[in-house]
């Protein structure tokens, strides 16, 4: 979301040569989240000219319509909002029987007792610091006592715990030792800044 896409091409070769981990793409429908953003198109678009594993973050109402959709565009990774499915037991399992990683997304209101049944079948659990919908909002510090609780249990329950929603380079080295495992980066660590990919990147990984 936070690329240039009128330079998508010159983006992903850069992204890729700063060793870049996953292509995070959100996926909105202006329904469950009060926006619109990257459709299918724009995903094969990024696959076709990429190596770097995908995710797709599915923020839309009734996620499983789509899963068989993002399967066929090459993706590795599906986030699912539990809240928008009817059965996301279900959803988690076919995401995982067509050979890809499931993962649910946690929204900031959204309670881990509301979800922790589901944790044994994801292989991903994805904190939201922010009300998703759009980029450029401020960190949610009443989020982190989650964050800390889902860290003591994502051994347990064998999940990589990530983090997404205006993620800086502070927050990133405060979350990491807390147990988060990777995190979403935009506008508050990596684009529009003045300096290359690689560099950043470097950096946030304390390379």
């Amino acid at each position: 979301m936070c690329a240039d896409f009128a330079n998508i091409k010159v983006e992903l070769q850069n992204l890729e040569r700063a060793h870049v981990d996953v292509f995070h793409m959100d996926v909105m429908d202006g329904n469950f989240v009060p926006n619109m953003a990257l459709g299918l198109e724009d995903y094969q678009t990024v696959r076709k000219l990429s190596s770097v594993p995908m995710d797709v973050h599915l923020m839309v109402q009734d996620p499983r319509r789509f899963i068989h959709m993002f399967y066929n565009a090459g993706a590795d990774i599906i986030y699912i909002h539990p809240e928008a499915d009817q059965v996301p037991t279900s959803t988690l399992l076919e995401i995982k029987e067509l050979g890809m990683h499931p993962g649910i997304a946690i929204n900031p209101g959204t309670s881990i007792e509301s979800i922790k049944e589901l944790l044994p079948l994801v292989d991903y659990v994805l904190v939201m610091t922010v009300n998703p919908g759009f980029a450029g909002q401020k960190f949610l510090d009443f989020v982190i006592p989650k964050i800390k609780r889902l860290a003591d249990q994502k051994d347990k329950d064998s999940f990589k715990l990530m983090v997404d929603g205006a993620i800086s380079p502070s927050k990133i080295e405060q979350l990491s030792n807390l147990g988060v495992d990777g995190f979403i980066v935009g506008t508050s660590s990596l684009f529009g800044k003045n300096k290359s990919y690689k560099d950043i990147v470097s950096e946030l990984k304390g390379e």
